[in-house]
């Protein structure tokens, strides 16, 4: 089991080292919105394709789609989620502040209490819409109304036909879909876990109905054996039906994958049955036929929608705290993520021993070898042991040193992450030496 670590010593680490921070900062910040730096915007892309490559490229049935952010009310209208997308909020009568009700202390057992100040007496529990209303055109009417998508799949419904029309497929297969999503939370927080824009990575699995439990199934288990094939500790997941009260009004069945986050068990992708739901509702709603049909049967039938859907950026900071860990090297502590190479922000980094003038053609060199195989930092600035420990803190699994020997016997040496471990390698046989470590 990976250690215990808080998420203020995460945010910290985030922040320092260039993988998230905290939006509008010059000014104040503005709530629960982040920018991600230099380090996070690789970690965060090798969290997508490494969820791309599973889930597209290493499948024959599954395609890919990127559908648009502002949309047509009709849609959501169809989709029930302005009906159904909704937060019950009360507000504390003694301090004034504003609460979703069922996540409230006590709510459950009928006796909540006031996160701010303690108190018990609530206003009456009203809806909230979760959508972000914005308007089209010049003049903001209610002919001109639009909505920022709260989720990536209603894309994948309405574009249903001109899928099966385009690349032939039959039940079962996928559309598969990473975009941003959109969502007025009332209370995020947790540092990048619940935020009001995040990033989606969501795949609708098309299954003929009378297979919907069989693939639920198949899906739970692919998805949770995705985490663990990418450094997560079992232990550190599993698998929640949803109660028949949390189910979604387009659910069936739902299940989530849940990491044991600081805080406690919090979900990282819910898997869920939509039955035909979504496809008959838009049918209804556009007058369009929505249904495959068997040309060898004539045999015709509205798909039932299994959805693994899962957060890229929520799903990045799993794979952090999963990682985080310390050690002591030489009687020095250390700090080391140990990401998998697929997920780390560079795989490999190049540390010319020092600045002289003799080394750096050679250090270059190197760098330009391993750039076409692998993400490479490049650095030259303060000790080497320093400098190794600034990687192994941003969690890359190799570096690679060039020193004055290298000049007479054109070889490097490589450093492990996590063993520690130096091996001398020569120049020509570099780049098959990373590779074969890497595992790629």
């Amino acid at each position: 089991m990976p250690m215990a670590v808080s998420m203020e010593e995460v945010a910290r680490l985030c922040k320092a080292r260039g993988f998230v921070y905290p939006s509008a900062e010059i000014y104040g910040g503005f709530r629960s919105t982040y920018d991600y730096g230099p380090l996070g915007v690789l970690m965060l892309r090798n969290v997508k394709e490494a969820w791309w490559r599973s889930m597209v490229q290493l499948r024959q049935e599954v395609v890919g789609l990127d559908a648009a952010i502002l949309s047509s009310p009709r849609i959501w209208e169809a989709s029930g989620h302005l009906a159904n997308f909704t937060d019950p909020l009360v507000d504390c009568r003694r301090c004034k502040q504003r609460w979703r009700w069922d996540q409230l202390p006590g709510a459950e057992d009928g006796h909540p209490s006031c996160p701010n100040c303690g108190a018990s007496d609530f206003t009456e529990a009203r809806p909230f819409n979760l959508m972000f209303k914005t308007f089209v055109g010049p003049v903001e009417d209610e002919g001109s109304v639009a909505y920022l998508r709260p989720e990536t799949a209603q894309g994948h419904f309405v574009n249903f036909a001109n899928v099966l029309q385009t690349e032939h497929l039959r039940p079962p297969f996928g559309i598969a879909q990473m975009g941003k999503s959109f969502r007025n939370e009332i209370t995020p927080g947790n540092f990048v876990f619940r935020t009001r824009e995040f990033e989606q990575m969501e795949l609708e699995y098309f299954v003929p109905p009378d297979e919907a439990d069989r693939w639920l199934e198949y899906w739970c288990n692919e998805r949770l054996e995705w985490y663990v094939r990418l450094g997560i500790p079992r232990e550190m997941l599993r698998l929640r039906a949803h109660t028949p009260e949390e189910l979604s009004h387009y659910s069936s069945g739902t299940f989530d994958v849940e990491f044991a986050f600081p805080w406690g068990w919090g979900e990282l992708e819910g898997i869920a049955n939509r039955t035909d739901y979504d496809l008959k509702a838009h049918a209804k709603a556009s007058g369009q036929v929505l249904e495959f049909s068997d040309p060898a049967t004539g045999e015709r039938y509205v798909p039932y929608v299994i959805e693994p859907a899962a957060g890229a950026t929520r799903t990045m900071m799993a794979f952090i705290i999963a990682a985080y860990s310390s050690d002591e090297v030489g009687g020095e502590p250390r700090t080391v993520l140990r990401l998998h190479p697929r997920l780390a922000p560079y795989q490999v980094a190049v540390l010319p021993l020092s600045k002289k003038d003799v080394l750096v053609p050679v250090a270059k060199e190197v760098l330009q070898l391993l750039q076409p195989v692998a993400m490479c930092d490049y650095d030259d600035t303060r000790s080497i042991g320093r400098r190794y420990r600034r990687q192994d803190e941003i969690g890359t699994p190799l570096c690679v040193t060039v020193d004055f020997a290298t000049l007479q016997d054109r070889a490097v040496t490589i450093r492990d992450r996590d063993t520690t471990e130096q091996v001398r390698v020569p120049i020509d046989e570099l780049v098959e030496a990373v590779s074969a470590r890497l595992s790629w």
